[in-house]
């Protein structure tokens, strides 16, 4: 082997380098790209009763619980509760917020006399805490409103959330910051009308 074949060896083994490495930062950039796109969050917030205005196109959800619960699916699953107040400050943070995109979400009733629970779906917008209360205006998306009902569990849509914007640093929700509903088509919580349409 003479110095001209080892350099032209050399040149090509740092080339096959060269592109590995380029090879592995992109397969890493996808990947994290990837799993940003794919951390989501849903809350759930339980009342023990239901009314309905119809003609201000709000519901109060009666004795609501003073936790909602949150909850993402994979790659990152998180879980946890937020009071409502801390709930309703992230309304309206982020440039994808629920203020400015307001979510869908299934509500989920026991009707007095009835078998089985009433669903339907509809988008809320500008809750309201009123005593033990939180009100919600809405638009009927699929399905009946009732008048009124019994327990009742509204299943709200996905989230924006980032870091820090939800908990305390560090232990937060919302790692990653994400499109509320971006790709989230099928059946979600609630069956096949459930949030996700």
């Amino acid at each position: 082997m003479n110095v001209g074949e080892l350099n032209r060896r050399l040149a090509d083994a740092r080339l096959v380098y060269l592109l590995a490495v380029v090879l592995l930062a992109i397969v890493i950039w996808a990947g994290v790209t990837h799993f940003r796109q794919q951390a989501q969050l849903m809350f759930v917030q339980m009342a023990d009763d239901l009314k309905v205005d119809e003609r201000a196109h709000s519901f109060r959800l009666v004795n609501v619980g003073q936790q909602t619960l949150y909850f993402s699916d994979r790659p990152l699953r998180l879980t946890g509760h937020l009071k409502i107040d801390d709930y309703l400050k992230t309304w309206n943070r982020g440039s994808d917020s629920f203020e400015k995109d307001n979510p869908n979400a299934t509500l989920s009733v026991y009707e007095p006399g009835h078998p089985e629970n009433t669903i339907v779906v509809v988008e809320i917008s500008n809750p309201v805490v009123e005593g033990s209360d939180l009100v919600y205006n809405y638009k009927v998306l699929d399905g009946t409103m009732p008048a009124s009902g019994g327990a009742s569990t509204l299943f709200i849509d996905w989230s924006a959330l980032g870091v820090g914007t939800v908990g305390r640093a560090g232990r937060g929700v919302g790692g990653v910051g994400v499109r509320p509903g971006a790709g989230a088509g099928g059946p979600g919580v609630g069956g096949p009308r459930g949030v996700g349409w």
